[in-house]
């Protein structure tokens, strides 16, 4: 989460309608086109046999890659210019379609090679986060409690999230990985709420100094926000098949 001294939610100020409507429609509508671009790329991915041994072969490293760039997104968005800070964005929309699509395969391949009852849990995943992430949304964009405050703790949230995941690669824990998934769910659920309405009160374009890079880190927490909601979700859906 990027932060900065001020914000306007800080002052206790709020832009004019017009410039919320802009940045609302900027952030979603980038989201959307990443989101766009990362699921065709991870068609191509579940449908090329050689592009998906490539990608997993190289899965590492991409990972960290993706890592990379999201740090570099965030702490140059102020020295990028918006065209440079939203062409970085497309690359890391394209990245995750690839480690998304091995991740859809993964989920819907049975040993058998069959896709039975796969494509049904990963479409049911898909439309339940959609109907979340779109009440979640609406909530922030017109809700009249401040979230604004709750960046430390849902940062802590995040970190809680992340330890007990690992420790559950140890304790391989059905149980456990169930109470993740309802816990990351609900995690990403308030954060879409919390960064739509930094973005509506112009935090994110005071932060990066201008509505059209403001728009563009909105996109990318939003973009964040629903695919890690989708996964935990499919981590619900479909995680017997796994």
């Amino acid at each position: 989460m990027i932060n900065t001294r001020y914000t306007p939610s800080q002052l206790g100020v709020r832009p004019a309608p017009a410039l919320v409507q802009q940045l609302l429609v900027g952030a979603f509508g980038w989201m959307f086109a990443g989101l766009l671009l990362s699921a065709g790329v991870a068609y191509l991915v579940t449908t090329s046999t050689s592009l998906l041994e490539t990608v997993a072969q190289w899965w590492l490293p991409i990972i960290i890659g993706q890592f990379v760039l999201v740090i570099a997104i965030q702490a140059g968005i102020r020295r990028f210019s918006a065209t440079v800070s939203l062409a970085l964005f497309f690359v890391y929309a394209a990245t995750m379609g690839l480690t998304l699509g091995v991740i859809v395969w993964a989920f819907t391949t049975t040993p058998t090679g069959t896709t039975s009852g796969g494509t049904a849990a990963v479409a049911t995943a898909f439309f339940a986060t959609a109907a979340m992430f779109g009440a979640a949304a609406v909530y922030g964009a017109v809700g009249k409690r401040d979230l604004t405050k709750l960046g430390g703790i849902l940062f802590m949230g995040l970190i809680g999230l992340l330890v007990a995941m690992v420790i559950n690669i140890f304790l391989a824990s059905s149980a456990i990985s169930w109470l993740i998934s309802i816990g990351g769910v609900a995690l990403f659920a308030v954060l879409t709420a919390y960064d739509v309405q930094r973005i509506a009160r112009g935090d994110y374009a005071a932060i990066t100094g201008s509505p059209e890079r403001g728009s563009i880190i909105g996109a990318l927490h939003l973009y964040l926000d629903f695919i890690n909601m989708f996964l935990f979700m499919l981590r619900l859906f479909a995680g017997s098949r796994n």
